[in-house]
């Protein structure tokens, strides 16, 4: 505000009053501080002094000082943290520049490679040396392109608002397989840093991406010359001989890795070419044993049974999951023994087994959840008592068939008994189980809480399983299994809008949450399986509808690939069926979805299972095939040009989801019989148990 003299004058003259020489009621006050009562007249006349020009004054200096003196105004400590705010800022942009420069090379560098596939010039890039480029003399015309084969790559869909036809490809099964980029249940993944190593500029891009080696055609040579490649005509046979060997070559491309980065460890990370321990066990290798039988891979199964015999040692100083250990390692040393007749796997099957045993020495007979197998010691975890009820309730098969094979009745004893608590216990809902269970009180503990996804899944499972395991004659098995299926039916079914896709959600004290993980794909497989063994009808009819939601989980997305957990839309108006948060948008390589697809061709012998699994498995070596050996988990199947790798490759991805791809593809019955066996949660197989004669 403009500053005026401190002045009165009566008449015509022009009245300059200083602001703060306003008396109270707005009455002028001379130099001195006298105020004059103002005269009584019909109006009042204000005017300005020629200083101000009439016009408001908003020049930068006079801006400068106003937030200069407003800065001033600050105290000392906003003033500081202002400053160190500033300070972070430079900083943060400073360290952020590169990656951020990296990220929009790389995208310019695969627009112009994918404008070079497509025939499109681009221009040079800065810096470089201008090159002649002769012109090139075609050496044979190109074949004619027919509309349906047209060499340009069609545009990648971007999460489709509408259910995906069954018809659509994504890539012609005779096309190369890209190597991408970019794995156990219920365990906090690691966060892994990127490989700069060797000059590579990122694992995004660099010689991690590269185009793989097409699987030979037994027909078709892989000409680079003949483009674009025509459609191949194959009979069922061929087509069969023609995806079990892309499974083999994917199996062998992860041995590969794991073979030369990890061999002995329990993990491959595939970007840095290292390993990651997780109880030093040997994890993937046991995993894959019976893997590398069923798909006839002699050569690498005597490698990894020559390291089980001389190098595997369980008389370690080391904590293990009672869970994971029982389903990885006591689960494969058992099916590879009945597999391959070798009685050292049971040796070794025998070993781990009873160095697992303290973990039931608890207050309630509830097992903790970590042994010690070298001290012969237990305990929970260190923040609470209590034991997820899937993990105490999904180690009953193994246990029980250790029993049978050893006659030392310690192991099923010991399982049994937990079954026996869980089938008697308050608390459940129409058959439905909370998620976790204490072991010193031996009750459910954080009830109200119930889903067929992580800390409960296999519970389910194993009820069908031991019922079939032991020859259908443990009838509690089968009578909780039947009132939890319709538990599910009553309490967590519901359908997406708006297609109608039918999804198991989850229950949270009474209000309904449209939830779905990954991991509640076993679902339709084990549907399947009861309804091959002589349950209703409406179960395999219930297990093509969610079959037919699990895959779409995986179409829907950019890559092809699931997400760990999705939201179903339930709401009409919704665009699209299914929701993806930021932080479930990663995929871990898990098999449940191809274990169902497994279990519904081998009952229904429809081919669309077999093509769904094909695409996964495309899917699996676009995005996640490392080039050097392996594949890794992604962070985000939204993406498909930066699928942002974890660098982890699980050991189930061996020991389950390639076993059930070989497996979908393959139509030997007799390979794993369903009538002779059952697959524990890990996909080791295990013999149903034969009736006892009749005397």
């Amino acid at each position: 505000m403009a500053t005026f003299p401190c002045a009165y004058a009566s008449g015509g003259a022009a009245l300059h009053i200083h602001p703060d020489k306003l008396g109270v009621y707005g009455a002028p006050v001379d130099c001195a501080g006298a105020m004059h009562p103002p005269a009584r007249k019909d109006y009042v006349s204000v005017t300005f002094g020629e200083q101000s020009g009439g016009k408001y004054n908003n020049s930068k200096q006079l801006r400068r000082r106003s937030c200069w003196r407003k800065w001033k105004q600050l105290s000392r400590l906003q003033r500081s943290l202002a400053l160190f705010a500033l300070v972070l800022l430079l900083v943060f942009a400073m360290t952020s520049y590169p990656a951020v420069h990296q990220h929009f090379r790389g995208l310019a560098e695969m627009d112009e490679e994918r404008g070079a596939a497509a025939g499109l010039p681009h221009p040079p890039r800065v810096l470089q040396e201008p090159v002649k480029v002769q012109p090139e003399v075609p050496l044979r015309p190109e074949p004619p392109v027919l509309p349906s084969q047209s060499p340009m790559k069609r545009p990648q869909k971007r999460g489709p608002p509408v259910l995906l036809g069954r018809q659509e490809k994504r890539e012609n099964i005779s096309g190369p397989l890209l190597a991408g980029v970019g794995g156990g249940r219920g365990q906090e993944e690691k966060k892994n840093k990127e490989s700069n190593d060797k000059g590579e500029e990122s694992v995004i891009r660099g010689p991690v991406i590269e185009a793989d080696k097409p699987i030979d055609d037994p027909k078709a040579g892989n000409s680079k010359e003949s483009s674009p490649v025509l459609p191949i005509e194959r009979t069922p046979k061929e087509m069969e001989t023609f995806r079990l060997e892309g499974v083999r070559e994917s199996f062998r491309h992860a041995w590969r890795g794991y073979k030369e980065f990890a061999w002995g460890h329990d993990e491959l990370k595939p970007i840095t070419k290292t390993y990651a321990e997780w109880f030093g066990l040997g994890l993937t290798l046991i995993d894959a044993l019976d893997t590398m039988w069923i798909l006839g891979l002699k050569e690498e199964f005597a490698e990894a049974r020559e390291w089980v015999s001389t190098e595997l040692s369980f008389n370690k100083n080391v904590d293990v999951n009672l869970f994971e250990t029982t389903i990885r390692i006591l689960g494969g040393l058992l099916s590879t023994y009945h597999l391959s007749g070798d009685k050292m796997f049971l040796e070794k099957a025998t070993d781990i087994g009873s160095r697992l045993m303290p973990a039931f020495n608890t207050p309630s007979k509830i097992p903790y959840s970590d042994v010690n197998i070298g001290k012969g010691t237990a305990h929970p975890p260190r923040w609470t008592s209590d034991s997820t009820v899937a993990e105490v309730t999904t180690i009953q098969l193994e246990f029980r068939e250790l029993t049978r094979l050893t006659h030392d009745q310690q192991y099923q004893n010991a399982v049994g008994e937990v079954a026996r608590q869980v089938h008697q216990l308050e608390g459940k809902q129409d058959g439905l189980v909370p998620m976790f269970i204490n072991t010193n009180s031996g009750q459910f503990t954080r009830q109200g809480i119930f889903t067929l996804g992580a800390r409960a899944d296999s519970y389910y499972e194993y009820l069908l399983k031991q019922w079939i395991q032991g020859g259908k004659k443990e009838h509690q098995f089968l009578e909780d299994y039947l009132q939890a299926i319709e538990g599910v039916k009553k309490n967590l079914l519901q359908k997406s809008s708006p297609s109608g896709l039918t999804f198991v959600g989850e229950l949270s004290h009474g209000q309904f949450s449209p939830k779905m993980d990954h991991l509640v794909c076993f679902l339709p497989g084990t549907l399947a399986l009861g309804a091959h063994h002589g349950l209703p009808d409406d179960h395999l009819e219930l297990a093509r509808l969610l079959m037919e939601t699990c895959y779409q989980m995986y179409a829907q997305m950019e890559t092809g690939l699931s997400p760990e957990i999705v939201h179903f839309n339930t709401h009409q108006g919704s665009t699209r069926d299914v929701e993806v948060k930021p932080a479930d948008r990663h995929n871990l390589l898990r098999p449940e979805t191809v274990e169902s697809l497994f279990y519904l061709y081998r009952f229904t012998k429809d081919p669309k299972y077999r093509d769904w699994g094909w695409e996964i498995l495309q899917s699996f070596n676009k995005h996640t095939k490392v080039s050097t050996g392996g594949y890794t988990s992604i962070n985000n199947v939204r993406d498909p040009d930066f699928p942002l790798p974890r660098d982890k490759m699980e050991s189930f991805f061996l020991g389950e989801t390639l076993k059930y791809m070989y497996l979908l593809f393959s139509d030997d019955l007799d390979l794993i019989s369903l009538d002779r066996y059952v697959f524990n949660t890990e996909a080791h197989p295990l013999p149903i148990w034969p009736s006892e004669p009749k005397e």
